[in-house]
């Protein structure tokens, strides 16, 4: 896990070193730079993980010097691979996942990435083609940006390590779009910054002769499985790949850890880490550190129940009180490391992955993946009652589950009675339908999209195309930012082909949503919490902090001059009425406090990362 950069042709070093410095806080342990003749200069910040030797330095060429290879990520089955390459003749040196990686690539050429489980993201040089090759894992774990600047192709892990090389900043043509829709532009090219390009998730590139050319190895449509024909036959073999997907994840030479939340994903992870261990079938021994974000008092706190999971496992935690003035005055640097725009504060998750490396945690097994999988979300949940229409029972069912994954907390979060939320859908679906259109992804005019049920459908693209890739972009940056690694087990493509393939109902259904992960761990976690309902998100209380902590914060900020003046907010003024109204508790609504939130946002991105280049 690491920060990545590279240029063609060569960079003088005063400028190549400064901007891969850049990236310190993804790899803080080392860095390394090859300039290879006058065609390419690589770089690469190490954060160690796998062979902390010297022999896992980056760049690493291979034994001939044809091949240079920088990698961010990691390659779970690098052992595997490894045994395999060896069995061809391959000679090894170390014992990182890189090496193995390099000689994959040279002995499968591009063909090398669907042999890997892990996430990703890498260019490999040749010298004797004078072919620079670029890889991105299948679902976008690991970030990589490019752009080409004059007559310099620049490619690196963060857009601020291709800042020096730009003349000026400014906010792309789509800046307004994006900042209306954060969660539709990560799954595209499109960055907040003109002129640099995201590259796409499950794609590959080829950049020779001044052109880059990118093409799609990965579409989870075309690995779609057979699956048990019993239920309980899939719930056996969820719990087999999920094992399988911990045991992976474990392989470290540092300590791990997980961030613990409570909820049912996070708290399956760890539990499934302690069976692992407990049965002699993990590859670490040092994995007992539970890290719990904490608001006390607040509609978002779930402390009380990763206290559960901690004791009925046998270990302990530690408890991270999440106090924003403590923080607050570092916010504009967290914008400018963050680089993106989102709908809630990132102080509490970069508080909790802080505490995580202070104490000595650098890789952590999180359940990040499992909601937009498995159906955690209300609005995915209601899908299915288009799949169970001709089922009075099985729509009651999927109504009561709805009803019961809402907020406890009454005052922020609103409820709908069952008959409007099945009337109000219905109706919706069926104009839809009626209208021709089709569930909105880009890929679903894919024979195979079209065999999934409606509930897959949606899922789908909120896996792949909307929710979770701004997640995944959010955590890579939050854990980064504190040089900590996040590995995510509900994210091996094993599983995430073999729950496209489930029907609806082994995802919610007797009462449940994640019903699979729900029966598949049942064995190993305490009962409250392999069996409650209400769902609470990993947020900001962000009404409690506008009315109390913060509000002398929000409301200097929106009078100030620079504010009512900014053209990155749509409408300042109504903005500052707006947060007023939340700060002078004449609202109480969390989607108000949070709308607030992503409307001001802009502002404070352009504080922190224009203003700081320009």
């Amino acid at each position: 896990m690491c920060g990545i950069l590279g240029t063609i042709p060569c960079s003088p070093n005063e400028i190549f070193k400064p901007a891969l410095d850049t990236l310190t806080h993804r790899g803080p342990d080392s860095y390394g730079i090859e300039h290879i003749g006058q065609d390419i200069s690589l770089g690469h910040r190490r954060l160690s993980i796998l062979d902390l030797s010297p022999k896992g330095h980056q760049p690493m060429l291979d034994d001939s010097g044809r091949y240079a290879v920088i990698f961010n990520g990691e390659i779970y089955n690098f052992l595997e691979i490894k045994k395999e390459l060896e069995g061809l003749g391959h000679k090894f040196r170390s014992t990182s996942d890189t090496e193995v990686l390099l000689k994959a690539y040279i002995e499968w050429g591009e063909e090398s990435v669907s042999r890997f489980n892990g996430m990703w993201a890498f260019g490999i040089w040749d010298r004797d083609t004078k072919q620079l090759f670029l890889s991105r894992d299948r679902f976008g774990k690991k970030p990589l940006f490019y752009s080409q600047i004059g007559d310099t192709f620049v490619f690196a892990s963060e857009m601020k390590a291709i800042f020096p090389y730009m003349e000026t900043l400014e906010v792309s043509e789509d800046f307004h779009w994006m900042k209306r829709n954060i969660f539709f532009y990560e799954a595209t090219e499109k960055c907040l910054i003109k002129g640099i390009k995201r590259f796409p998730a499950g794609h590959n590139g080829v950049f020779k002769g001044g052109r880059l050319t990118i093409y799609r190895y990965w579409n989870t449509l075309d690995h779609l499985v057979g699956v048990p024909d019993t239920y309980q036959g899939q719930v056996e073999h969820f719990r087999e790949l999920f094992m399988d997907a911990c045991k992976l994840r474990m392989r470290s030479d540092v300590t791990i850890g997980t961030a613990l939340s409570g909820g049912l994903d996070s708290s399956a992870t760890i539990a499934a880490m302690a069976h692992l261990s407990k049965n002699n079938r993990s590859y670490s021994d040092d994995w007992q550190h539970a890290f719990v974000a904490s608001f006390p008092g607040t509609p978002l706190d779930e402390s009380h129940y990763a206290k559960m999971v901690t004791d009925h496992l046998g270990i302990g935690a530690t408890f991270v009180d999440i106090e924003p003035l403590r923080h607050w005055g570092k916010l504009e640097e967290y914008f400018y490391l963050f680089e993106d725009l989102y709908i809630t504060s990132p102080l509490p998750m970069i508080m909790l992955y802080e505490t995580v490396k202070a104490n000595g945690v650098t890789v952590t097994l999180d359940g990040h993946g499992a909601d937009e999988l498995l159906s955690g979300y209300q609005q995915g949940n209601l899908e299915s009652l288009w799949d169970a229409r001709w089922s009075p029972t099985r729509t009651k069912d999927i109504l009561n589950i709805y009803q019961d994954s809402i907020n406890e907390d009454k005052v922020q979060y609103e409820r709908m009675n069952s008959s409007k939320v099945y009337t109000t859908f219905m109706v919706r679906k069926l104009a839809k339908k009626a209208l021709r259109k089709k569930m909105p992804s880009t890929d679903n005019n894919h024979p195979n999209f079209r065999k999934l049920d409606n509930h897959a459908q949606y899922l789908y693209a909120m896996f792949h195309e909307n929710i979770l890739p701004t997640l995944l972009r959010n955590y890579d940056r939050y854990a980064m930012i504190n040089g900590v690694e996040i590995r995510m087990p509900f994210m091996d493509h094993r599983i995430v082909s073999f729950v496209n393939s489930l029907p609806y109902s082994s995802k919610i259904g007797n009462g449940y949503t994640k019903r699979i992960v729900r029966d598949a761990l049942d064995p190993y976690l305490p009962k409250e919490v392999t069996w409650r309902k209400t769902k609470v998100g990993f947020s900001s209380p962000i009404v409690d902090w506008m009315q109390n902590d913060l509000k002398e914060w929000f409301l200097d900020i929106t009078h100030s001059g620079a504010f009512l003046r900014s053209d990155l907010v749509s409408d300042p003024k109504t903005l500052q009425k707006e947060i007023g109204n939340i700060v002078n508790r004449e609202s109480h609504s969390f989607a108000d406090a949070q709308k607030c939130w992503t409307d001001l946002s802009p502002y404070i991105w352009g504080e922190a990362v224009l203003k700081r280049r320009n």
